[in-house]
């Protein structure tokens, strides 16, 4: 027996009626979205951004986020963070400032889930190279948007709304990039903005935190004076920065923390960047793993047949050896990059020697 599709959406839109009476005025209403590039029926029961969550938490570079780093590359004490549970704290700390100022959770989860999932193996490392090889430049940012419009779903892309996209696209801030972006470079959505000072907040305060757990720093290394202001754990860290943010916020034109609160962050920010992030614990594995990168690229540039040998999914045609090399390296988990590296220049017997190895295609790479 067959079952007839459900076509009554009055479920959808009894959540699209609740928006409209319970957000604020300034929040993206699901209804009021400017859509998706190739247009498509509504879910009978979940709100366009919904549904843009549940297609990347689907997707495969959602999936390759839990085996690629953060910070210590392949740390032995399982409590440390991956990318994926970066992703996670994200989304939990965009969840509660878009609940705090009654804007839109939804588009915020969904903005804070795609962030990343354009971030090559070995972190900002991996990144560095990607920019070094590439003829256009590379941004784990700009990359994150390439993931879900072009390279999921083998070339189709996740057909995601163009608020969620804006917001993958603009949530990067870097070493000194600014909390708020204005102009014409803000975000379409004061949603957006909220996942840009969640992935500070978070990412802050949890290498702060692997960095204690690892013997890097102690907790009396930190600096004084935003200690004291924003709390000796980061747990309480977190939570006078979300404080502040909704605080200042409410009567603010964009999302932001008040100068007392955004000048201890900064100073914390400060600190990864000179005292933690250099470190030789960290920046050894760091060397390690962009000469790994530089030497596999250099082997697929002179031995493309392989590289094409190795791809998942076939490339367009037309595009450039560069341009299928970036995406495939980018794609990469810590563990795949690793196990490749050996497969292609450690010495080990194979039954069946050929361009396409079994080992290679296990189905975990891009």
């Amino acid at each position: 027996m067959r079952h007839s599709p459900i076509r009554d959406d009055s479920i959808r839109r009894f959540m699209e009626e609740q928006e409209a009476q319970m957000l604020s005025p300034r929040a993206c209403l699901s209804r009021n979205s400017r859509g998706r590039a190739v247009p498509e029926h509504d879910c009978f029961l979940r709100t366009c951004f919904q549904r843009d969550t549940d297609r990347i938490i689907h997707s495969e570079s959602f999936r390759r986020l839990k085996h690629k780093t953060q910070v210590f590359l392949s740390p032995t004490n399982d409590h440390f963070r991956t990318r994926l549970t970066h992703t996670l704290e994200v989304v939990g700390i965009a969840r509660c400032i878009a609940r705090g100022l009654r804007l839109n959770e939804d588009l915020a989860e969904a903005i804070a889930f795609g962030h990343d999932l354009g971030h090559t193996p070995f972190g900002h490392a991996g990144e560095q190279v990607l920019a070094e090889l590439s003829d256009s430049g590379f941004h784990h940012a700009s990359h994150s948007v390439r993931v879900v419009t072009v390279l999921e779903k083998n070339g189709a892309g996740l057909n995601l709304t163009a608020e969620v996209v804006d917001g993958i696209g603009k949530h990067s801030k870097g070493r000194k990039g600014s909390l708020i972006l204005n102009g014409p470079d803000a975000p379409l959505t004061l949603e957006a903005q909220i996942v840009r000072i969640s992935d500070l907040v978070a990412y802050i305060n949890h290498d702060i935190d692997d960095a204690i757990r690892a013997g890097v720093i102690q907790p009396e290394d930190l600096p004084l004076e935003p200690v004291e202001l924003l709390g000796e754990r980061h747990s309480i860290r977190i939570h006078t920065m979300v404080k502040d943010i909704i605080a200042t916020s409410a009567e603010a034109e964009g999302i932001t923390m008040s100068p007392a609160v955004s000048d201890a962050t900064e100073r914390l920010r400060e600190f990864l960047y000179a005292s933690v992030y250099p470190r030789p614990e960290i920046d050894s594995a760091v060397d390690k793993s962009k000469q790994l990168l530089r030497q596999m690229a250099r082997w697929f540039l002179e031995h493309p047949v392989d590289l094409h040998a190795r791809l998942k999914h076939q490339p367009p045609a037309g595009q450039s050896l560069n341009r299928t090399l970036i995406d495939y390296l980018a794609g990469m988990t810590d563990e795949y990059a690793i196990r490749l590296f050996k497969d292609l220049f450690v010495p080990h017997f194979q039954l069946d020697i050929s361009i396409s190895p079994p080992a290679a295609k296990t189905g975990d790479h891009p």
